[in-house]
């Protein structure tokens, strides 16, 4: 809270080898300019925003809470990272704006918000991070208030809270971090629309990305990353996290962002890609799809045990089932599919032991993760209601089992190492099971196979 603060009342950002401002230019650059306020309809989000915010200061009566946006982050020397608020402060104000801070005040609320720069200062034409000549026009405080329902004051008129009330920051209190990602395990009817929007623009994305194969033969993995770039930032605010691009042996690491390596012929590329829409929520979806359009039997039959894994995870899912139900249903696919294959040193059933799990040389990952405004959606809430928890009607969870056969992998045939197949999908629990939100996208081996050549320039 301090930092933003004294951004707000410190001398305008500069550099080194920023001109000069003399008096009389000074003078002049803060007369003659018209000033207009805009009339902004209510926003979608205001309403559920306010519910959320009443929810979060009834698990903490006669309590202060106090949940920063957050400010920019320095990505080289003098230039920032396109800014993203924190996932908390948007979900209980609606607020994207940086260096704002919400306060909920025993069931009052107030945000206080940075507002566009003031032509009484050198800020407005000066300030690289927030002169409005430099990077574009921040709304004002009526605006902002008018937008999102909420009353809003000055971040300078911020208090410093140094009473005797029990105040709580998201950013250090731990209860308070846990309590506001639990309330957000259950996704209420908008954000499921949000959730599904992220999936759609995700889906054509992925369209884009095998409409420009030959591109991507010719230029690699990251041809990919950027063709499927430019769909999350045309439809939506960016993508949900840094794309996989995983082409051949790169598919078998499991977080492979450098997307610096070639498409080849005869190879598999695995795309874990995902939307992020301008309301914060990001899709989360992986396709292992064949380079050359179709799959050779070897890649068809690892591929068909990924789907048919997939598919029992997807199948168990319903509300009063263990988190783990899908998790479970997977391994014990992939584990008899391993045992198929004799690569297990000890039956399936041995090693779908709790105590064994030798199977898992192959899968590596967890099977689900929640998923909302974060990738990870929901991380801080407590075991007993997460990972250790029942599932329940509103919720939205991945399901993408994988398997991973290591290029160094002595304990696998030569012909399946470097091999790496992921399929993911993100599902919404419903009140009698499931609905899968990223359904658009094909799954079946003969499936993407039929897609890839539909779309294939």
């Amino acid at each position: 809270m301090s930092e933003q603060n004294e951004s707000q009342s410190a001398e305008p950002k500069t550099e080194s080898h920023d001109p000069a401002v003399p008096a009389a230019y000074a003078a002049f650059m803060r007369e003659g300019w018209g000033d207009r306020e805009l009339d902004l309809p209510v926003e979608a989000v205001a309403g559920p925003a306010a519910a959320r915010r009443a929810k979060l200061a009834e698990a903490f009566p006669g309590e202060r809470l106090v949940l920063p946006a957050g400010t920019f982050k320095v990505r080289a020397n003098d230039t920032d990272y396109r800014f993203r608020p924190d996932t908390a402060h948007t979900y209980f104000s609606g607020n994207q704006t940086s260096d704002a801070v919400l306060v909920v005040d025993d069931g009052e609320s107030v945000l206080y918000a940075r507002p566009r720069s003031s032509r009484d200062t050198d800020e407005f034409f000066r300030d690289r991070q927030y002169g409005e000549l430099w990077v574009g026009r921040r709304p004002s405080l009526k605006e902002i208030s008018d937008s999102l329902g909420i009353e809003v004051r000055h971040i300078e008129d911020l208090p410093s809270f140094d009473d005797d009330r029990k105040t709580r920051d998201v950013t250090t209190d731990d209860d308070l971090a846990r309590v506001a990602d639990e309330l957000r395990l259950i996704k209420d009817d908008w954000e499921v629309e949000q959730l599904q929007e992220a999936c759609d623009i995700t889906t054509l994305g992925f369209e884009d990305s095998v409409r420009e194969w030959d591109q991507a033969l010719t230029y690699g993995e990251r041809w990919i990353e950027g063709t499927f770039f430019r769909r999350a930032r045309a439809m939506g605010n960016d993508i949900g996290y840094d794309s996989i691009v995983g082409g051949g042996s790169h598919a078998t690491t499991l977080h492979w962002i450098e997307n610096t390596g070639a498409i080849t012929p005869g190879s598999l590329v695995l795309l874990d890609m995902g939307v992020e829409n301008r309301s914060l929520y990001t899709a989360d979806v992986t396709r292992t799809l064949p380079v050359d359009g179709t799959f050779t039997a070897l890649q068809r039959e690892l591929y068909d045990l990924v789907y048919a894994a997939q598919q029992a995870g997807i199948e168990a899912i319903r509300p009063g089932e263990p988190f783990k139900v899908a998790h479970n249903a997977a391994m014990h696919v992939i584990a008899h599919g391993l045992e198929d294959l004799k690569l297990l040193p000890v039956s399936a059933a041995e090693a779908l032991d709790p105590e064994s799990r030798v199977y898992a040389r192959w899968t590596l990952h967890g099977t689900s993760h929640m998923l909302g405004m974060d990738v990870h959606d929901c991380g801080r809430a407590a075991p007993d209601t997460y990972a250790e928890g029942t599932l329940a009607e509103g919720m939205v969870l991945t399901v993408e089992p994988g398997l991973y056969f290591q290029e160094d992998d002595l304990l696998v045939p030569e012909e399946l190492r470097g091999i790496g197949i992921r399929i993911e999908d993100d599902i919404l629990v419903t009140a009698d099971g499931y609905r899968n939100l990223s359904a658009a996208l094909p799954r079946t081996s003969t499936e993407v196979e039929a897609w890839m050549a539909e779309h294939r320039r």
